[in-house]
C-alpha cells in the first residue's frame, strides 16, 4: 500500500513540475502608442497562468472616436483572464515568430504620426527582448501579432479595477 501511495505522490509531484515548466514566456507584455489619430492606445501583459492586466489608455472602446475624448481621462486599467483556447493561440504565434531572433527595431521614422508597438517578452530561461515597430509593419507575423492583441481587448471578459 505505501508503495502505491509514494507512487502517487511522485506522479502528482512530477505532473505539477512539468506543468509549470510548459510555458517558454515568463511575461508576454504588448504596448500601442498614439498617432495623430485614433489609434488604440492601451498596454496588456499576459502571464503564463493565463491571467492579464489592460492599461486602457484612449480610443479603446467607443466606436465613433472624437477629439473629445482627448481631454477624457484614461479609461482604466483592467483584469482579465485570456481564454485558453486565445492564449495557446497568442503562444503559436509568439512561436511562429522565432521571437529571439527578431530585430530590436522595425519602421523608419520619417513619417511623424505612426504609431509605434512594443513587445516585450521575458522569457523563463532568464532573458528577455524587446521590439520596437514604429507603424505596425515590421513583418506580415508581427502584424498578425498585434491584430491579435487588439482583437484580445474586446473579445474577453475584463473587470475594471481603477
Amino acid at each position: 500500500m505505501k508503495y502505491i501511495l509514494g507512487l502517487f505522490a511522485f506522479i502528482l509531484l512530477f505532473s505539477c513540475t512539468a506543468q509549470k515548466g510548459n510555458s517558454k514566456y515568463s511575461v508576454i507584455e504588448y504596448e500601442a502608442t498614439p498617432c495623430f489619430g485614433f489609434c488604440p492606445v492601451f498596454k496588456m501583459t499576459v502571464n503564463p497562468d493565463r491571467t492579464a492586466v489592460f492599461e486602457a489608455e484612449h480610443f479603446n472602446f467607443g466606436d465613433q472616436p472624437s477629439k473629445d475624448n482627448l481631454s477624457n481621462p484614461r479609461e482604466g486599467t483592467f483584469k482579465g483572464t485570456i481564454k485558453e483556447a486565445d492564449y495557446n493561440r497568442l503562444i503559436a504565434l509568439l512561436d511562429g515568430l522565432n521571437v529571439k531572433s527578431l530585430k530590436d527595431n522595425y519602421g523608419e521614422k520619417n513619417i511623424s504620426d505612426l504609431p509605434s508597438s512594443h513587445l516585450r517578452i521575458r522569457f523563463a530561461d532568464g532573458t528577455s527582448k524587446h521590439v520596437e515597430d514604429y507603424g505596425k509593419r515590421g513583418s506580415e507575423k508581427l502584424s498578425e501579432l498585434y491584430r491579435f492583441f487588439e482583437n484580445l481587448r474586446k473579445n474577453q471578459e475584463w473587470t475594471k479595477v481603477k
